[in-house]
């Protein structure tokens, strides 16, 4: 039997908590191969309680023990995180980076050499392991090394593959899309007050709509449109409603956000 591979977080945040719930849940690797570090003691002693998890300070003596590297840091440090481990890593390992807008290209250029990476894009629901990551790799990354990465973010939801050229587009959809439906789920909650709905009754029947369509459109697999007309018949109040949101653009609106959020992503990678 293989062994589990041997983590390395550097960066001890919200998302490096998800990931690290979602690998021990699906059992990929036991507490004992799990390190994290962080310049917060607070938060190395929230993972060590939490999980039983390897916590430490020093990022280059982490690296070198670990098969797995996972950047979780904020992309104003990576430079220097980089700069840390460049001579710890080797090709056998694999780096994984989720910071937004730092491009695989510039990783690098800071350690050299041929060194398996993947740039990963989760979102905030993968906290409750319903997220959803597009992963990009380096040129030349082999099979077994992808496979591996989309292992590890399938433990926290769904994973699409992607070239890197789109991972600004993934950022403007699903990595800013919960905030939009978030909104959506606050005003179907502040319709069904307006109509005479308890504030707590209406915010459960929006949110378990929007999270039912959802689960139906993944797991039918059909098109929206088609479901959307599923529900709506002649002349009765789904269409009423329908009329409505076409009255005031909303497709157009979503589709301007999307568009919006991805302009503003690739000012920031630049």
């Amino acid at each position: 039997m293989l062994q589990p591979p041997k983590f390395a977080f550097l960066g001890a945040g919200n998302m490096a908590e998800a990931l690290v719930s979602g690998i021990l849940k699906a059992r990929l690797a036991p507490p004992a191969n799990i390190s994290a570090t962080d310049i917060s003691t607070s938060r190395l002693e929230h993972f060590q309680r939490t999980f039983q998890v390897q916590v430490g300070s020093d990022n280059a003596e982490e690296t070198k023990r670990a098969d797995v590297i996972i950047l979780c840091v904020k992309p104003q440090v990576m430079d220097m995180v980089l700069l840390e481990i460049k001579g710890e890593l080797s090709q056998e390992q694999l780096l994984i980076s989720v910071a937004a807008g730092y491009p695989l290209k510039r990783i690098q250029q800071h350690i050299g050499g041929k060194v398996s990476l993947v740039r990963a894009m989760p979102n905030t629901p993968a906290v409750i392991q319903e997220g959803v990551t597009a992963l990009a790799g380096s040129f030349g990354l082999s099979t077994h090394h992808l496979q591996l990465a989309q292992t590890i973010f399938e433990s926290v939801g769904k994973v699409v593959i992607v070239e890197e050229s789109l991972m600004d587009a993934v950022t403007g959809l699903s990595g800013s899309g919960p905030a939009y439906v978030y909104l959506v789920i606050e005003a179907l909650t502040d319709g069904g007050v307006q109509v005479g709905l308890p504030r707590a009754v209406a915010s459960v029947l929006a949110a378990q709509t929007v999270l039912g369509a959802a689960r139906m459109v993944l797991e039918t697999g059909e098109h929206p449109a088609s479901l959307k007309d599923r529900v709506t018949s002649p002349g009765g109040t789904t269409i009423a409603g329908l009329q409505q949101l076409e009255d005031g653009r909303l497709r157009a609106t979503f589709m301007k956000a999307v568009e919006a959020a991805t302009n503003r992503s690739r000012e920031l990678g630049q």
